[in-house]
């Protein structure tokens, strides 16, 4: 695969707890109370094309994958069923987010369609907040959104995945997250539909890898593998 750039701030990102392997539910374990300020998240923004290439993804991340926050362009009424296909097809429990539910590991959450999805913190917890708003670069959901929100508020803890889309949507809130320490991946050129957003995230900055879309989910695991127990060693 081709590497943007290494890595600068994958040393901000390993945190020495918060892992792949966190357990599937949110119980009071002792360890569970290590982790909560670096508990991982992955966002994911796409597009045209984007339903199958976040299935693509979705079906290679683990049960016990962190908790997955998934804007794609799609209007109201489609959500639902995309949610419940990508349940069917995946090991993890996927669904539409609804405003104020606590993001638990082993759960997938797309945004509904005509509603903007972000993430808040709630104490300890990270939060899926879904709230209606003007259009953001003429979408709703918009990718810019959600990815801004990442920045804001996971930070380092945030793992962020462009996929195969029209426009730019996304791209400046992607740059936003890397700056804030996140660890960023775009689909490349070759396996999109339309190379539009990832390029548009490349140009400004924001990816530290450019990966064929079957690698995405695969690399992700190396990742949140690697910075857990604070190695750093690249991948």
């Amino acid at each position: 695969h081709r590497r943007v750039q290494t890595a600068p701030a994958a040393a901000a990102a390993a945190a020495p707890a918060g892992t792949a392997a966190a357990p599937g539910t949110a119980g009071a374990a002792p360890r569970a109370l290590g982790r909560l300020s670096t508990e991982k998240l992955i966002f994911i923004g796409a597009s045209t094309g984007g339903t199958e290439a976040t299935r693509e993804v979705l079906m290679s991340l683990p049960p016990d994958s962190p908790a997955v926050l998934i804007t794609q362009h799609m209007p109201p009424g489609f959500t639902r069923s995309y949610a419940a296909r990508l349940d069917s097809l995946s090991r993890l429990t996927v669904r539409e987010a609804t405003d104020g539910e606590r993001l638990l590991p082993g759960h997938a959450y797309l945004a509904p369609g005509g509603l903007h999805l972000s993430v808040e913190r709630s104490g300890a917890n990270y939060i899926a907040r879904v709230r209606d708003g003007e259009p953001v670069n003429r979408h709703k959901p918009s990718v810019e959104v959600l990815f801004e929100s990442a920045a804001r508020v996971a930070g380092p803890n945030a793992f962020g995945v462009m996929l195969t889309g029209m426009g730019g949507d996304g791209a400046r809130a992607m740059k936003l997250m890397r700056d804030a320490g996140a660890y960023n991946i775009c689909q490349d050129e070759a396996t999109c539909v339309v190379f539009g957003m990832p390029r548009e995230a490349i140009a400004q900055g924001a990816a530290h890898e450019v990966l064929p879309l079957q690698r995405i989910g695969p690399h992700l695991m190396e990742r949140l593998h690697a910075t857990s127990g604070g190695t750093t060693h690249r991948v």
